[in-house]
């Protein structure tokens, strides 16, 4: 859709996030188990399930409690319909969840539903559709859906790595049906973003870019490599990027990637619409993640993203919330994000900040990368 007068004007004029959130969000309860496993007979304790509500209340704690509140605007999602979720997924699939809500179970491995738990689900796809239309609208330049569970595994037909409606290709379809001829995504998250993947691995008017830690396929549910050979097929070739970085990078080896990959693939393809999938499982504590990532390396990369959005699309830009589950510092670096978008600098320390001597080695493995892909 193209940026009309009235709207350049509003954009200029704001600097406010909206933020999408809904109380139900920490209502949402998984079993514990091993890790994200099933209980064992093996364990006298079992742990809760890394994909809580914990580390959503902290985030907006965070966001509350400090100076940037003043330019968050808080918006109540509504619970997206049948209709909404079959842009992206299967009658067939959005059926077999509804089965699967009645009871409670695992729809597959470390995925699973809560009875009644799909009512959570809508509510979290709601939030990023709710996002992309208030920054369509003109309404907010920027808009946050803090939402869980979190959406990129979740494929057309198949859930995965605790996703099971794709909040990403909701938000980016949602840009196209009002006139967005081309949308970027942006996925930071530690894991591979398959499912956005495979929803869009046949177009040319949407652009996924994935940066995650080296992990290979891990299963019947994720046979994607997420390796830099799948780049899309037929008229989606060269508009599926995938940038498999090496475990322990750090903020060096990411802020490269962003530098060298990221930005010149964006650049070229000249988006009205960018869509981040904003996991924070990147960072140096996180139970499910290996690649070091800092406060002040969030920080680094929202600021390049923020300037693309500038650049390309008259700032619009929407965040869906997937990974990141250290429940207390995957919030600040959430926050460092914000901060960055809104152009603030942060007024709170790293509270835990360990930052490893990573710019050689990364350097030295962020060429080798660079090499071997096909598309740079």
């Amino acid at each position: 859709m193209p940026i009309g007068k009235k709207q350049r004007k509003m954009m200029k004029e704001t600097s406010m996030l909206s933020v999408f959130y809904h109380p139900d969000f920490l209502q949402y309860r998984i079993p514990a188990g091993v890790f994200d496993g099933e209980p064992s007979d093996y364990l006298d304790l079992q742990i809760d399930q890394p994909e809580g509500p914990e580390r959503i209340r902290n985030t907006k704690g965070v966001l509350e409690r400090t100076a940037v509140s003043g330019q968050l605007e808080w918006r109540v999602p509504h619970a997206a319909s049948d209709e909404e979720l079959s842009r992206f997924h299967t009658r067939e699939y959005i059926e077999r969840l509804k089965e699967f809500d009645l009871a409670g179970d695992y729809v597959s491995q470390s995925t699973y539903l809560p009875k009644g738990g799909l009512h959570t689900v809508r509510l979290s796809a709601g939030a990023a559709i709710g996002a992309a239309r208030q920054v369509l609208a003109g309404t907010s330049r920027m808009a946050y859906a803090i939402s869980r569970p979190p959406s990129h595994h979740a494929q057309p037909g198949e859930a995965d790595g605790y996703c099971f409606i794709n909040g990403v290709g909701l938000a980016t379809l949602e840009a196209i049906r009002e006139g967005c001829r081309r949308v970027a995504v942006i996925d930071w998250d530690v894991h591979h973003g398959n499912g956005t993947q495979v929803g869009f691995y046949g177009r040319d008017d949407v652009l996924t870019i994935s940066l995650h830690m080296d992990h290979g396929a891990w299963g019947p549910t994720h046979v994607q490599t997420g390796d830099v050979d799948e780049i899309g097929e037929g008229r989606g070739e060269g508009y599926n990027i995938n940038l498999p970085i090496p475990f322990g990078a750090g903020d060096y080896c990411y802020n490269r990637i962003m530098e060298c990959c990221v930005v010149p693939a964006v650049t070229e393809f000249n988006p009205d619409f960018i869509v981040l999938a904003n996991g924070q499982d990147a960072n140096q504590f996180d139970p499910n993640g290996r690649q070091c990532v800092t406060m002040a390396g969030y920080y680094q990369l929202a600021l390049q993203v923020r300037e693309l959005a500038r650049a390309h699309c008259g700032g619009r830009l929407v965040m869906t919330q997937e990974g990141g589950y250290n429940p207390t510092y995957a919030p600040y670096c959430a926050y460092s994000v914000v901060c960055a978008l809104l152009a603030e600098e942060p007024e709170i320390a790293d509270p835990i900040s360990f930052y490893p001597e990573d710019a050689v080695r990364a350097d030295r493995d962020v060429e080798a990368l660079i090499a071997r892909h096909p598309l740079f």
